[in-house]
Formats: structure tokens, C-alpha cells, sequence
């Protein structure tokens, strides 16, 4: 990815994105890392928006200028939509957990949520590639479906390109992780880098 990586997480309250980008923070900073993050959501309350940024290396800023970001870490697929501003079908790898969470304004008929093939060919268009998968099934597999995280992390760490260990990965993760849902995590994070590698 060069001298910085420029990673955008999407989702929504509930569902760990913003655990997640402590994750990643930590595992870089194990590896060496330079690390600037930004929580830049609305409400991180259950079911409203989140938005993080985790910038790596060569940083100073933790805002990721249009177009810039070189991966897009999507809980829902919905809200991987809404930020297309900060991707390119140039650069970007969008990793996108493809199980939705239907807001209300849907679920009350005053709104229609896009198909999952409609969301998958406009992230298709807008990426330079994309992986599409069920985290919360993944995470069910493996335990438990509060380890959505532990999956998109590990397809993440899948992608290989960051200077960051799977060792480290996991490190990180377990210091983030209940410890009772140690093992389910572990397997969770294992399904998710077989989603990218």
C-alpha cells in the first residue's frame, strides 16, 4: 500500500466498528507502526451511524480526503454506500460484511433498502476490488455474532498488505476481546482472513 495506508470504517452503532479501529490501531502500533485515528460518526448509539479512520505510516492529519481511501472496512452495506466521497475505483479494497441492518425509516415502509445485488455492483463500480461476505454469519460459526469485529479484522489482516503479523493481529484483538469469547474470537478472526487470502 506504500508509506500510508488510509483505512475508513463504516457501520453502525452496535455492531464494533469502533472497536475495531482501536484493533487496528493497536496491531499497528505492535508492529511499529505510526498511527492516526479519528472517530468522525454521528450517533455511535445502537443503530446510528459510525465512521472511523485509521491512517498509517507517513501521517500527520486523520482525515481521508475524496477519494483517497485505500481500503473501505464496511460493516453494513448500506453505510459502505453512503461514503462512496472516500473511494475509488482506482485504489480502494473494500472488505464489506454484506448482512444488513434495516433502519427504521425502512422497516416502517417511508424508505426502500437497496438489493444486496445493486449494492454489490455499485461498490463492484466504485473499487478497486471487492470482497463481499457475511461477517455475522461467520462470527455465528465461530461462537458468537457480537465477533463481527474479530471477521473483518481478520479479512483485513487477509489482504496482507500491511507490515502487520497475523500474531499481531490476533494480540491486539484478544486485548479488545471478552475473555470468555477468547476461542470463538480467534475463529472468527481465522473465517475472515480466509475471506481475503
Amino acid at each position: 500500500m506504500g508509506e500510508r495506508t488510509k483505512i475508513f470504517v463504516s457501520g453502525v452503532g452496535g455492531q464494533g466498528s469502533i472497536t475495531a479501529t482501536l484493533i487496528i490501531g493497536e496491531a499497528a502500533t505492535l508492529a511499529g507502526l505510526n498511527v492516526v485515528s479519528s472517530e468522525i460518526h454521528g450517533m455511535a448509539q445502537r443503530g446510528g451511524i459510525v465512521q472511523t479512520t485509521v491512517l498509517l505510516g507517513d501521517v500527520r492529519g486523520a482525515m481521508i480526503p475524496d477519494g483517497d481511501a485505500d481500503i473501505l472496512l464496511g460493516f453494513e452495506p448500506a453505510e459502505s454506500v453512503r461514503f462512496v466521497s472516500k473511494i475509488s475505483a482506482s485504489k480502494t479494497t473494500a472488505i464489506v460484511n454484506e448482512r444488513p441492518i434495516i433502519p427504521v425509516s425502512v422497516s416502517q415502509g417511508q424508505e426502500e433498502y437497496p438489493s444486496r445485488e445493486k449494492i454489490e455492483r455499485f461498490l463492484k463500480d466504485n473499487t478497486k476490488s471487492l470482497f463481499l461476505f457475511d461477517g455475522v454469519e461467520l462470527a455465528a460459526r465461530a461462537g458468537t455474532s457480537k465477533a463481527l469485529g474479530s471477521v473483518m479484522i481478520g479479512a483485513l489482516g487477509g489482504l496482507e498488505c500491511l507490515p502487520i503479523t497475523r500474531e499481531q493481529w490476533i494480540e491486539a484483538m484478544l486485548s479488545r476481546v471478552p475473555k470468555k469469547h477468547k476461542d470463538a474470537n480467534i475463529e472468527a478472526f481465522e473465517s475472515g482472513w480466509k475471506q481475503t487470502s
